[in-house]
């Protein structure tokens, strides 16, 4: 990804053109830091650190704590999951905040997060109803934390907009080669990998990818404003809706899961 006009050698990194992006990786490893000056493993976090901060367990998340869809966003397991999603942040932010504006790119950012816990609760809940037929520890629900649904989103945008052909005041050139390979690999190694959860990633991918079409036909509209009016209301009733949707499948599950949960409480003693 470059500019149209040629490259400055040395020049300073002008964070005040992508503050919101600094802002976000600020406040991710800002919470890390607390959570090791609290006691948490700086390497490996227990089950029991991630829910004390805010980490997702579809169980507890709705059936008490619905919040934990979005302050999972901001966990992260270790210090080396915090440096490969706030490294891929600032490669993608820092273009992408330049170019859909800073409203639209923080709509689009939390937007993603959100869609991406959604629909990895979506596949704990398909999971635990074929738990209610066959016991398979694999089914059971996991924590999952992380940016990793809202960075995905980010890199979602970029692809789709580098596909697309450039606006006549496009400031980036984007590379569609590049864009199209570092996703695939992410996509690909979430399927080849364990303890990934790709769900969350496609879920941040399809809803980052969403939301960059809409901007892309408003700005060739020239309606930008609205255009992003519209995009950040889509994206927010597909969200509330597939929410919506998920509460609609609990009760079924409900007692599993409040057994499950009971289990939780009393190992981690919360």
């Amino acid at each position: 990804m470059s500019e149209y006009s040629p490259p400055q050698i040395n020049r300073k990194l002008e964070v005040n053109r992508w503050w919101v992006t600094a802002v976000l990786i600020a406040i991710n490893v800002g919470l890390y830091c607390w959570q090791v000056l609290s006691g948490v493993d700086a390497t490996r976090s227990t089950t029991a650190d991630a829910i004390h901060w805010g980490a997702d367990f579809s169980p507890l998340t709705f059936l008490e704590q619905p919040e934990r869809l979005f302050t999972s966003m901001f966990f992260h397991f270790g210090l080396v999951h915090l440096m490969l999603n706030m490294w891929a942040l600032y490669i993608f932010g820092s273009v992408a905040e330049q170019m859909l504006g800073r409203f639209y790119f923080i709509g689009l950012y939390l937007l993603a997060g959100l869609m991406g816990s959604l629909l990895s609760s979506y596949i704990t809940i398909r999971d635990s109803y074929a738990l209610l037929q066959n016991f398979d520890v694999s089914l059971m629900p996991h924590v999952g934390a992380g940016a990793s649904g809202a960075v995905m989103g980010l890199g979602a945008a970029l692809t789709l907009l580098a596909l697309c052909p450039s606006l006549p005041h496009q400031r980036f050139i984007l590379d569609k080669k590049s864009l199209v390979m570092v996703m695939a690999i992410n996509l690909a190694f979430g399927f080849i990998a364990t303890g990934i959860n790709n769900a969350a990633h496609i879920g941040g991918m399809m809803m980052g990818a969403l939301l960059a079409l809409i901007w892309y036909i408003s700005q060739k509209m020239n309606m930008a404003t609205i255009g992003a009016i519209i995009g950040l209301m889509i994206g927010t009733t597909l969200c509330f809706g597939f929410y919506q949707y998920c509460v609609s499948l609990i009760p079924p599950i409900e007692p599993l899961w409040q057994e499950i949960l009971a289990q939780m409480k009393s190992q981690l003693g919360i």
